[in-house]
């Protein structure tokens, strides 16, 4: 996935706990990454194997993109020029994924991250709940907020890491009236595909997220300037 990925179990053997989950994401970026040739979303782009042969869980992704760009009113799209990326619904299935494979195995304090998107359960080493960091989008490494969670997931789009890779679906141009926003939802799924949406809206991503049942964030403006929706103060405390 060409991110950094972070697992802390908290117990005892977790050994086969690690393993099954990098070799999980493993295979997901070996699926869905779109800059490899050999990908299966490669091939389906490059016309070298139709849908109609997708893996079930390619096809459980394309429903899950379709449902999220009904419910985002089109800001959620994974089709640009005629080609299909996921990774914006991708990343946060995966870490929920790996999470519920943590908790198969027995587990029920851990925390999974890929690439700054976080899904926690239960408590920390020190039996505490989970204290993640909201970094400054002009100063990525100064912390702005903090916050603390228990069976959460949290998810922040924004262009401090990669650039300006979201893209607003409804003019086709690079999505940059905000700087960051941040979104905590029940899981990192939830959390991570309306951030993504949410960012593409620009200013009114916030009253958005403010909206949805089960949803906070946090959101900073390209002049350095917060919003935040009602509920989110109880998660900095």
């Amino acid at each position: 996935m060409d991110m950094p990925v972070i697992v802390e179990i908290v117990g005892e053997s977790k050994a086969q706990a690690f393993e099954t989950v990098f070799d999980y994401f493993h295979w997901v970026d070996n699926t869905f990454s779109t800059f490899k040739s050999a990908s299966e979303i490669s091939k389906i782009n490059d016309g070298r194997l139709p849908v109609s042969r997708a893996s079930r869980e390619m096809l459980e992704i394309f429903r899950l993109a379709e449902q999220t760009k009904r419910e985002t009113d089109g800001f959620f799209d994974i089709t640009r020029h005629g080609k299909l990326d996921p990774s914006g619904i991708v990343k946060g299935w995966a870490i929920h994924n790996a999470a519920l494979l943590i908790k198969k195995m027995g587990h029920n304090d851990y925390y999974v991250e890929v690439g700054g998107d976080i899904e926690v359960s239960g408590h920390n080493a020190d039996g505490k709940p989970w204290t993640i960091g909201i970094r400054n989008p002009f100063a990525i490494h100064e912390i702005v907020k903090i916050v603390h969670l228990i069976n959460h997931g949290i998810a922040t789009s924004g262009t401090y890491e990669r650039g300006k890779h979201i893209y607003n679906p409804k003019t086709q141009k690079p999505a940059g009236e905000i700087a960051s926003i941040t979104v905590i939802g029940p899981n990192v799924y939830e959390a991570d595909r309306f951030a993504t949406a949410a960012f593409a809206m620009g200013n009114e991503g916030i009253r958005f997220i403010g909206k949805r049942r089960g949803l906070e964030g946090y959101m900073i403006d390209t002049g350095g300037i917060a919003t935040f929706t009602d509920g989110f103060e109880a998660y900095t405390i």
